[in-house]
């Protein structure tokens, strides 16, 4: 599973939590925190792209409307 999300900090923050790993094992979480949200969607959106190109299939969304696959 390949399983990527944004979060706001108190201090207005975004990091984006990457999580791996197979199913039923235990997984890895990377976090990177960016200043805005938009900064933090491209990088999100740069690397659900390149996991597509390996196969990987969206299960799942949540997002603003304007968002495409």
């Amino acid at each position: 599973f390949y399983q990527l999300h944004l979060q706001q900090d108190l201090l207005g923050h975004w990091t984006l939590i990457r999580e791996s790993g197979l199913q039923g094992s235990r997984g890895s979480v990377k976090r990177n925190v960016y200043d805005t949200r938009e900064e933090a969607e491209q990088a999100m959106a740069r690397l659900r792209d390149m996991q597509l190109r390996r196969g990987y299939k969206v299960m799942f969304r949540e997002g603003s409307p304007q968002d495409e696959y």
